[in-house]
């Protein structure tokens, strides 16, 4: 069972969503890339996910809960002490990381919520941090129309060497993997509406369909079939 709330509306421009998930029986559950970076409570303690580029099975046993906070593209800032493309392709405990993870712990035990004291504590971090880049939303837009990343450099008056530094802070890979994963996403989206796979290339920016196909098994491991279906496994 999985089930997502927005975030509370003044931190809406940062955090996508506060999400729950409660495996019911032994499974791998498949992640793929979103561009979104998702601070975790699950069985071993809290934890960090993304930004990933690949395909993430993780592995669920029956019972097993999990509560999340998912930034939002782009959003996430120095929020966890560390350039973002550290995380990368990872997933690390929370006490690896410059972050009090204790306070959250804590503050848990005493209000016996976890969703409460991780969506506390975020409050309070990114109040303390500096906040995120204002052009990550421009990048993402710019990427996700189909320009090259010459045009994206262009359009938002940088260099080609400091659109990638910005989208390798901000977003923790190069503006070509970001255009990827962005116009994957899209693709999905559309694909969940009910629109034919051959439009779905056309509108989220592909050659064809052959080239949707290959990006959608690149990035995910799987067709676009089996991402489709209400409950799908990773092999």
């Amino acid at each position: 069972m999985y089930a997502e709330r927005p975030s509370d509306l003044d931190l809406a421009g940062r955090l996508a969503c506060v999400w729950h998930q409660v495996s019911e029986t032994e499974q791998h559950h498949l992640v793929v890339p979103d561009a979104c970076v998702d601070l975790i409570w699950g069985p071993e303690g809290l934890f960090v996910a993304g930004p990933d580029t690949g395909p993430m099975p993780t592995p669920m046993a029956a019972g097993d809960t999990f509560t999340g906070v998912r930034f939002r593209p782009g959003a996430v800032g120095d929020f966890f002490g560390v350039p973002l493309h550290e995380l990368r392709d990872r997933r690390v405990p929370l006490t690896d990381l410059p972050f009090p993870a204790e306070r959250v712990e804590e503050a848990a035990l005493r209000s016996g919520s976890r969703p409460a004291a991780m969506r506390a504590e975020v409050r309070r971090r990114l109040a303390a941090t500096a906040g995120a880049d204002p052009a990550g939303a421009a990048i993402t837009a710019a990427l996700r129309e189909g320009r090259t990343v010459a045009e994206a450099a262009w359009r938002l008056g940088f260099c080609e060497r400091r659109l990638h530094r910005r989208t390798l802070a901000s977003f923790g890979y190069a503006p070509k993997t970001l255009q990827r994963i962005v116009r994957f996403q899209r693709a999905l989206r559309l694909a969940r509406t009910g629109v034919p796979l051959a439009e779905v290339a056309v509108r989220a920016g592909f050659t064809d369909q052959a080239h949707l196909s290959h990006d959608v098994r690149r990035l995910s491991g799987v067709s676009m079939s089996r991402l489709l279906s209400p409950a799908r496994r990773a092999a």
